[in-house]
């Protein structure tokens, strides 16, 4: 198309009006010349649909159109001469209420097309040495830290996340697929050798092909580098599908991974429920889904006997016991609400003994004092999050309801924050102890001996993380190995590194996350025996 076509000069006008963005040049490589991050590109798709009545796909973005003013111009000339009408939602930003931008709902043309894309890609990714595998890797893990300004911005447009916390992510994210990088050089096979007389054995761990990660919004950046990091370092392709508010990192991961990895080695798709449905149907090797219980028995269903990795919540149990640290309760409180307690293994039930329990209760109630969403903490995700969250709290019959203050900044008044509680005298099957409230919300309940307080930690059908709280050596690790958790903490909780396994029993899923047990997920064996004597 020619300079002065009328579209391009409406694309210039778009980027100077809208976007508040001078291009010198309608040729100009708008990403290399700095002028387009990621929440630029998701602020120009909204200008787009709002000036010209276009959807951008995720199809469209892995074609890189938008590479200058020339091409977003023949782009928009292209999808207003077609017939191909695309779902949109409205996503918000969790700090103010308020709209932020409309992105377009992949589809079933879209997931065909990325598990079609990420399948010709597979043998070439899985072809690699493991030195040049891990190579890309790291390139791809320093590529992240060296535009970590940029990731933690798209983290927080979509989560409204405290600055810290969003910068803490992305670190999390390099640090495991560095982890990973070293981790696929390993050899984790059983020992290869003469095992049967005259026969020579080995075994092959082999990727199981493409893969589709469906990862939640509570941490977009690193639950995706959770399942990603094992999945392409043990040489599987993978279809990343974010939670429908929070696309802005997994998109920036698709592109950054085009450039390191190689093209089509990790593509993302943005969408809806019924996206994750369809790339679950979409004849994928394998699922690693991250999210509810509900949404977990879904993928199941669909997914048949392909290879599953479910990660579907915890509602932790902290046993909290008389001798327990001085630091306790603050350190509950602090963890309770990091990332506003939308964390699957963040503290949620405390449980302590008759004798201390009105001091545990008054401690938590004082440290979450000092805890203010807003000031401290971020807010909750989403509208649908904040209505679950008003539900379960307001059905709670808590005898004892200590509520922390509000302090969000001028102008963020209509945001998602909701404020810190801890909540005591409940009965067993009070619904703020029998369903995850995914918030900052304490409740506290009593037991007559360590054995009855076990058994309410043990009492709901989630099996995450836990914690135990207490001084005496064997008393406490007695109760860590009574635990029914994949995770158990002594003295602290929520500490986690990329060395040490993560993973759920019970309705809290089946699987494993980060260290190199993970590999397995993403893997399966071959045996190879040959016969090399007489017979």
């Amino acid at each position: 198309m020619n300079e002065t076509s009328p579209v391009a000069a409406r694309v210039v006008q778009l980027f100077r009006e809208d976007l508040h963005i001078d291009v010198p040049d309608r040729d100009t490589a708008l990403i290399e010349a700095g002028l387009l991050d990621s929440v630029g590109f998701l602020r120009l798709f909204g200008a787009l649909e709002k000036t010209f009545g276009i959807a951008v796909t995720a199809e469209d973005l892995a074609r890189d159109r938008f590479r200058s003013v020339n091409a977003i111009a023949e782009f928009v000339r292209a999808k207003q001469s077609g017939d191909d009408p695309h779902p949109t939602a409205a996503l918000t930003d969790p700090r103010t209420g308020a709209e932020r931008l409309t992105v377009a709902v992949g589809r079933e043309r879209e997931t065909g097309a990325a598990v079609a894309a990420a399948r010709a890609a597979q043998p070439g990714w899985a072809g690699l040495t493991p030195r040049d595998r891990a190579r890309r890797l790291l390139r791809f893990a320093d590529l992240i830290e060296e535009r970590s300004a940029e990731y933690a911005r798209a983290e927080r447009a979509g989560t409204g996340k405290p600055e810290a916390e969003a910068h803490g992510e992305v670190e999390q994210c390099a640090d495991l697929l560095r982890f990973y990088a070293g981790a696929l050089r390993a050899d984790t096979a059983p020992a290869a050798g003469r095992r049967m007389g005259g026969r020579e054995s080995w075994v092959r761990w082999e990727p199981l092909g493409v893969v589709a990660a469906i990862v939640p919004w509570n941490y977009p950046l690193m639950m995706a580098a959770w399942r990603i990091g094992p999945a392409l370092a043990a040489g599987n392709t993978v279809v990343l599908k974010p939670a429908l508010t929070t696309p802005d990192t997994a998109l920036l991961l698709a592109r950054d991974a085009a450039g390191t990895l190689g093209p089509d080695v990790l593509l993302t798709v943005p969408g809806d429920r019924d996206t994750g449905r369809l790339l679950v149907t979409e004849g994928v090797d394998a699922v690693a889904f991250t999210g509810s219980v509900t949404g977990g028995q879904d993928v199941a269903a669909r997914a048949g006997l392909r290879r599953l990795s479910l990660e579907l919540g915890g509602n932790c149990p902290a046993l909290v016991l008389p001798d327990a640290p001085d630091d306790t309760c603050e350190a509950l409180v602090r963890a309770v609400t990091y990332n506003a307690g939308q964390s699957c293994a963040a503290p949620a039930r405390v449980i302590t003994l008759r004798e201390n329990h009105d001091r545990v209760v008054e401690g938590l109630a004082k440290a979450m004092s000092d805890r203010r969403a807003g000031a401290d903490f971020g807010p909750l995700n989403n509208a649908d999050q904040a209505a679950r969250y008003d539900r379960l709290l307001g059905s709670s019959s808590a005898g004892v309801d200590h509520v922390a203050d509000l302090a969000p900044a001028p102008g963020e008044e209509g945001g998602y924050w909701r404020p810190g509680r801890v909540l005591a005298d409940l009965p067993p099957d009070d619904p703020a102890v029998v369903d995850e409230v995914f918030g900052p919300v304490l409740t506290v309940q009593r037991a007559d001996g360590v054995e009855e307080a076990v058994a309410l930690a043990n009492s709901v059908p989630q099996a995450l993380a836990a914690s135990v709280w207490g001084s005496h050596t064997a008393t406490v690790l007695g109760v860590a190995g009574e635990l029914n958790a994949g995770e158990v903490w002594v003295n602290c909780h929520l500490d986690q590194t990329a060395e040490l396994p993560h993973g759920g029993r019970g309705t809290s899923g089946h699987g494993t996350d980060m260290s190199v047990l993970a590999l397995t997920e993403y893997q399966r064996p071959k045996t190879v025996t040959v016969r090399v004597g007489e017979r």
